[in-house]
């Protein structure tokens, strides 16, 4: 995608707490949509996220939110951004309609807009009937849901979502994946997805961004970085592993440990089930167990931060 429909730009960007880098001479944009934002924890992803927001203040570089520059106009920036903190950040005392509708307030919407709003976007995420219980009574799923309705509730053109699947069980977890894939396919909102849950961001973005050490590693479409003519297999095996999987990478493969015995293994179109077959062979290994399957987004990860 062209960088004129990026909806954040930056370039060389560094972010210092004393003497350690959290970004390191980063440079690099989103994509409207829905992008991904990965990285191993300390890898600079909050960083980022909060750089962009104008609550920190890069040492050197420069940042744009929708073609508005971060360093002279974050609060015009912010007005028209929601934001989804991984922590809490609810009000005590106060029922859910209301804390919503204080959020519109403070964004700028008339009162009786603002509660019109809170009372919608609350049965949007699934709170409907709850939204007069106070929100400290409610369930880490439903704070997940509050969170992502105080976002939405000034109809932004660009969200940041910060692990907004953390604490939920597998029923609410899909449902919250299924209202993000709605948010960029029906309503026509952006979204940065920032998550350790590769499955999620895979599930729900186009674009990734992968960031280790401050730095970025891989940035693109993931259907490309994943590689179209890619392929990949589960062996699990009897015999010198540590061997075979020093022979599969001498030969071009990825491998991913899974468990004692068992490798992921991500070959390109020179390679097939034959020739892995024969490396096993030629080091003494036997192959109990071959199952194709499909690269994903945590090969592209595991590759791009030097994972084993």
């Amino acid at each position: 995608m062209p960088d004129t429909a990026a909806v954040v730009r930056f370039e060389r960007v560094t972010v210092s707490y004393g003497a350690q880098e959290a970004l390191r001479d980063v440079t690099g944009m989103f994509a409207a949509g829905a992008s991904g934002l990965l990285g191993p924890n300390g890898a600079g992803k909050s960083t980022l996220l909060k750089s962009l927001l104008g609550f920190i203040q890069p040492t050197l570089g420069s940042m744009r939110v929708l073609d508005r520059d971060v360093a002279k106009e974050p609060l015009e920036i912010r007005a028209r951004l929601g934001y989804m903190p991984e922590s809490d950040a609810h009000i005590p005392g106060m029922n859910a309609v209301t804390f919503v509708a204080y959020c519109a307030q403070l964004a700028g919407l008339p009162p009786t807009d603002a509660m019109q709003r809170a009372h919608e976007v609350l049965y949007y995420v699934g709170l409907g009937e709850a939204r007069y219980r106070n929100v400290e009574t409610y369930s880490t799923g439903m704070r997940q849901r509050i969170k992502l309705a105080q976002a939405l509730v000034h109809d932004p053109d660009l969200l940041f979502l910060d692990e907004p699947t953390n604490g939920m069980d597998p029923k609410g977890r899909d449902e919250i994946l299924q209202l993000i894939r709605d948010i960029t396919q029906k309503k026509g909102i952006s979204l940065i997805l920032s998550s350790h849950l590769l499955p999620d961001v895979e599930s729900t973005c186009e674009r990734v961004v992968v960031l280790h050490h401050g730095a970025i590693v891989a940035d693109g479409p993931i259907q490309e970085l994943k590689g179209a003519t890619r392929r990949a297999f589960e062996i699990r095996v009897k015999g010198n592993l540590g061997r075979f999987t020093a022979a599969l990478e001498a030969a071009g493969a990825e491998c991913h440990g899974t468990d004692e015995d068992l490798l992921r293994v991500v070959i390109d179109e020179r390679m097939g089930p034959r020739d892995l077959f024969a490396l096993a062979a030629g080091h003494h290994v036997q192959v109990r167990y071959l199952r194709p399957s499909v690269p994903t987004l945590e090969d592209v990860f595991a590759r791009a931060v030097g994972e084993d």
